[in-house]
């Protein structure tokens, strides 16, 4: 098995392989000119953007600056809005669904190393795939953690560091995240505390 496909099976590797820095060099040149576009130059942005990630779907907005680790293995749905700083740890695949909405200052990370200090010092590494559904929130400062999985519909809230899967429907916060409570009717009438809603 080479490097290349150890880094997508889940498997750990060791990440200073050459060609593997080579590549991702390439990655980071079509980070650095989307992140000094203009304000103004949102073309511009949008076709560099399509050039960097695996997927871009329709009506997406992502915030300079935007950090990756390669882009090409992060995958965006349609609707998506990333505030500033959004940091995507894709030594292998995110896949961001529909309508996502994230916070600032956002990582998500499919990588991470052994507990071993033998191996981490030779640079090991493995990746796993994180998952976010369609219609989710992730406030800002939030950390997610590979393997991790947040079903559609569902909030992070800010600050959280999410380790373990976060079902559809639920409103999660806390270090580790965990489920505070499911979305629910009153959430209707309220948008905020007793802050009500009045527009639909």
């Amino acid at each position: 098995m080479t490097t290349k496909e150890r880094m997508h099976s889940q498997k750990v590797y060791f990440c200073d392989d050459e060609d593997l820095v080579r590549e991702q060099e390439q990655c980071l040149e079509i980070l650095y000119d989307f992140n000094h576009t203009r304000p103004s130059e949102k073309e511009k942005r949008q076709e560099i953007l399509k050039s960097l990630v695996a997927e871009l779907g329709e009506n997406c907005y992502i915030e300079p600056p935007l950090h990756a680790n390669w882009g090409r293995y992060t995958h965006f749905g349609n609707n998506v809005y990333a505030n500033f700083n959004l940091t995507l740890v894709d030594d292998t695949d995110i896949f961001i669904g529909d309508s996502v909405m994230i916070g600032p200052n956002v990582t998500i990370a499919t990588a991470g190393h052994p507990i071993d200090p033998e191996l981490r010092k030779k640079v090991a590494q493995y990746n796993i795939p994180v998952r976010i559904g369609n219609n989710v929130w992730i406030g800002a400062g939030a950390v997610v953690l590979p393997g991790v999985s947040i079903g559609e519909n569902t909030v992070i809230g800010a600050g959280s560091i999410v380790t373990k899967d976060i079902p559809a429907n639920v409103v999660a916060v806390g270090n580790p995240c965990r489920v505070l409570r499911e979305i629910n009717e009153r959430d209707k009438t309220y948008y905020y505390k007793d802050m009500k809603i009045d527009i639909k």
